[in-house]
C-alpha cells in the first residue's frame, strides 16, 4: 500500500462510523457521542498509520512507540469523554447548534459528523509521520518525546479527575474549581492535550534533514491550538462558566492565566 491509500482507508472508516453515530443521536437526541467517537477514532487512525504495511515498513520499534502512544493518549481521553457524556445531558454546544440550525438542523449534524472524521484523520497525521521517521537509532528528541508525552497525558489526567472530584462534593455547587492545576490554568486540561501533540514533532524530525517531511508532523500541536482557543475549547467554555458562575468566573479570570499555567495574579 501506498501512503495515501493508509489515509484513504482510515478515513472511509472513520465516516462510516460518524455516519451510524449520526443515525444514532437521532434517536438519542445527544450528539455528545461524536466527541467519544473522535477521540477514540484519531488513536484508532494513529495506530493503523503507524503498523499498516508500507512499501517501506520503517524502523519497528518507533513504529510500536507511535502506536503504543496513540492507543494510551486515546484509550484514556475517549474513556474519560465517555463517562463524561454517559452521565450528563447533551453538551451545551450541542444545544445551541440545534437552536441554531432549526429544521436544517440533521441534515446540518450529518455533515459536521464527517466534518469530524476527516479531522481526525488530519489530526493522526503526525503520528503517521512520526511512525515513517526511519531514523534507526534511539536519540535525545525521543527521549524528550516520550517525556513530553507522559508529562501530557498525567497531566491531563490530573486536570480532569482534580475538576470531576470538585464537582462530586455537593459543597462545590455554584463555586469554580481552582484547586490543584486549576489554580495555575482556567484550562490546564486544554494545555496538556496540546502539550501532548509535541511528542509527535519530536519523535517525527530529524536535524539534518534526511527523511524529510517530519516537520509537518507541527501540523498537530498548530491545529489543536487553534481548535482549543478560538473554536471548540476555551470560547463555549468560558461563555458557559461566566454565564452560570457570574462574577466568581470574572474573577477568576482576572486573576489567572486562560492556558499556560503560571502562578495567579495578585488582587488589588
Amino acid at each position: 500500500m501506498n501512503w495515501w491509500q493508509v489515509v484513504v482507508v482510515a478515513w472511509a472508516v472513520l465516516a462510516i462510523v460518524m455516519a451510524i453515530l449520526w443515525w444514532r443521536q437521532k434517536a438519542t437526541g445527544n450528539a455528545g457521542t461524536v466527541d467519544i467517537a473522535w477521540s477514540f477514532g484519531t488513536g484508532l487512525a494513529g495506530i493503523w498509520f503507524a503498523l499498516a504495511p508500507f512499501a517501506d515498513d520503517g524502523v519497528l520499534w518507533r513504529q510500536g512507540l507511535v502506536a503504543g502512544c496513540a492507543f494510551f493518549w486515546s484509550l484514556r481521553l475517549g474513556a474519560y469523554v465517555w463517562q463524561r457524556v454517559r452521565s450528563s445531558e447533551e453538551d451545551g454546544r450541542y444545544r445551541e447548534l440545534r437552536e441554531a440550525w432549526g429544521e436544517a438542523v440533521q441534515r446540518k449534524l450529518f455533515w459536521f459528523f464527517q466534518f469530524q472524521a476527516l479531522f481526525a484523520v488530519i489530526f493522526a497525521l503526525p503520528m503517521l509521520l512520526a511512525a515513517r521517521q526511519l531514523e534507526p537509532t534511539f536519540r535525545v528528541l525521543d527521549l524528550l518525546a516520550v517525556a513530553i508525552f507522559a508529562t501530557a497525558v498525567l497531566g491531563e489526567a490530573l486536570a480532569d479527575r482534580q475538576l470531576a472530584r470538585f464537582k462530586a462534593d455537593p459543597a462545590n455547587r455554584g463555586k469554580v474549581c481552582d484547586r490543584g492545576l486549576w489554580r495555575y490554568s482556567r484550562h490546564p486540561n486544554y494545555f496538556f492535550e496540546w502539550l501532548h501533540w509535541f511528542a509527535y514533532v519530536f519523535l517525527a524530525v530529524d536535524v539534518d534533514g534526511r527523511y524529510g517531511w517530519g516537520w509537518f508532523a507541527l501540523l498537530g500541536p498548530i491545529l489543536m491550538w487553534v481548535t482549543i482557543t478560538r473554536v471548540t475549547g476555551i470560547p463555549p467554555t468560558e461563555k458557559h462558566m461566566v454565564a452560570s458562575r457570574g462574577e466568581a468566573y470574572r474573577a477568576y479570570q482576572a486573576r489567572t492565566s486562560a492556558f499556560f499555567p503560571r502562578p495567579p495574579r495578585a488582587q488589588p
